[in-house]
């Protein structure tokens, strides 16, 4: 049982990459434009002041990523030992599983299953695509009961499963996370901070979105990119993010921005270095350097 497993507002991996990548043009745009206005040299000012440090995508950087979310979705740093993870926590979308919160009625784990299947057909669950499809956008388990968490979990146990569940992670949540970090010119815990935020709120329209809760930091402060300070942006972000948890019963637990990622943003460690110590829920953690 994981008792501090918490609920995730998204929508399918389709109106993920399409929200995220209107961004990220948008955020291109104006970057090209700057970047073409004049032959002459950039002023300092117009660089983003972070350090050329490792991304979160440095693989050092990502198993960090992973543990952190994991202290807070499994009460563990063993990321690894959640792909056969799988429960309805009664949060009306139905299933929710794996090492990111796949989820069988927001679409995820229906992209996740397709993509399974296609890679190898006839494996344990290809039986339940039709159900999954029907189940999509709601709470139910009609198709899936009895047997779904037992071949999920048996499923878990194929290295195929395991892979096709990473790139499902990284297509919807951590890449979109990490190029739109690089954009707003960010370092690895703000990378980090954008990562969490989607993998808790998805990038559907309503307005605690990931890309709303960015906007909303955006009223308040500007990234590296525009000529902001990191810092302040990064708590402009973190405020935002705390604001959007708080707009759900379920989210009200704000643990994993105040005694996590704020305690690192405190101590200025912007690139996101161990050793690293933070609290979940209650819960003590530690990565050492």
């Amino acid at each position: 049982m994981h008792a501090h497993r918490t609920p995730h507002g998204r929508t399918t991996r389709r109106a993920v990459i399409g929200l995220v990548g209107a961004t990220l043009v948008a955020g291109s745009l104006a970057l090209t434009q700057t970047a073409g206005a004049a032959p002459a040299p950039a002023p300092a000012s117009a660089a983003p002041s972070v350090s050329a440090a490792a991304g979160l995508d440095d693989p050092a950087k990502k198993e960090i990523a992973m543990k952190l979310v994991s202290s807070a979705e499994n009460s563990s740093l063993d990321w690894k030992a959640q792909y056969g993870y799988i429960e309805d926590i009664d949060d009306g979308r139905g299933y929710t599983a794996g090492i990111i919160g796949f989820c069988s009625g927001t679409g995820d784990m229906l992209d996740l299953v397709e993509l399974y299947t296609q890679r190898k057909p006839g494996n344990v669950l290809a039986k339940y695509l039709p159900a999954l499809r029907k189940v999509d956008g709601s709470d139910s388990h009609e198709g899936l009961d009895p047997n779904f968490t037992k071949d999920w979990k048996k499923a878990a146990q194929d290295s195929a499963f395991q892979k096709a569940q990473n790139d499902e992670r990284d297509r919807v949540y951590f890449n979109p996370a990490v190029k739109q970090g690089k954009a707003d010119g960010i370092g690895t815990l703000g990378q980090f901070a954008y990562y969490d935020a989607i993998v808790m709120h998805g990038d559907g329209g309503d307005n605690t979105s990931f890309s709303n809760i960015r906007k909303r930091a955006l009223t308040k402060a500007k990234p590296p990119a525009q000529g902001g300070d990191e810092v302040k942006y990064l708590h402009a972000f973190l405020d935002a993010r705390v604001w959007a948890m708080k707009q759900e019963a379920a989210h009200e637990d704000t643990s994993r921005v105040d005694t996590a990622q704020r305690v690192f943003l405190n101590k200025k460690n912007l690139n996101l270095n161990p050793p690293l110590d933070w609290k979940v829920y209650g819960d003590s953690f530690h990565i050492g350097g």
